[in-house]
């Protein structure tokens, strides 16, 4: 079934693109929710006369997303997330948390526009913010622990051996008894 989306569509396509999609999927969600119309010959028709309109708009549109992309392009983040003593992540840095992050440094970016993969571990690792369909920004995100990992890990070592000393200074106190009564 052929369409024209009226909206964009996160996996399936940009405002006024004509894409192919099962019926089902066409019928029972996207023209009920208005997200797009079938893609009859007077509809592409009026598609095509609308989009001669809004070349200018849409040039605008693009030329804002890469002077957000150009301001992006330095940016590195550094997400701090609660870890365990071995290093894993509890849970997992995703595309809210980079979202709040781009906030704080006066980037207001829906969360819905960014894309990373599963993160669940410390170290480096990277987002894609998309601000347009032809533009798109990778970012670097350093995932850094809440504590340190290898302090736990030193702790419990020098107990046991403090531990260790009073034992053996006591036998050396039952020699001397056993001295005297010879």
């Amino acid at each position: 079934m052929e369409i024209i989306l009226k909206e964009d569509v996160i996996g399936l396509g940009y405002k006024y693109d004509i894409v192919n999609v099962k019926s089902g999927y066409g019928r029972n969600y996207l023209i009920p929710s208005g997200k797009a119309v079938i893609a009859s010959e007077s509809a592409k028709k009026q598609l095509a006369e609308m989009i001669k309109q809004k070349a200018l708009k849409l040039a605008k549109i693009k030329a804002d997303a890469e002077a957000v992309a150009a301001k992006l392009e330095g940016v590195a983040l550094t997400v701090t997330a609660k870890v365990s003593s071995t290093g894993t992540i509890f849970g997992s840095v995703n595309n809210i948390q980079i979202a709040n992050e781009l906030a704080k440094l006066g980037f207001e970016i829906d969360r819905k526009l960014i894309t990373i993969k599963d993160v669940k571990t410390v170290g480096e690792h990277t987002a894609t913010v998309r601000l347009h369909k032809e533009v798109s920004v990778t970012i670097p995100v350093t995932v850094i622990g809440d504590a340190p990992v290898a302090a736990p890990a030193e702790e419990p070592a020098p107990a046991p051996a403090a531990e260790a000393e009073p034992e053996v200074e006591e036998p050396e106190a039952d020699e001397p008894e056993a001295a005297e009564e010879a």
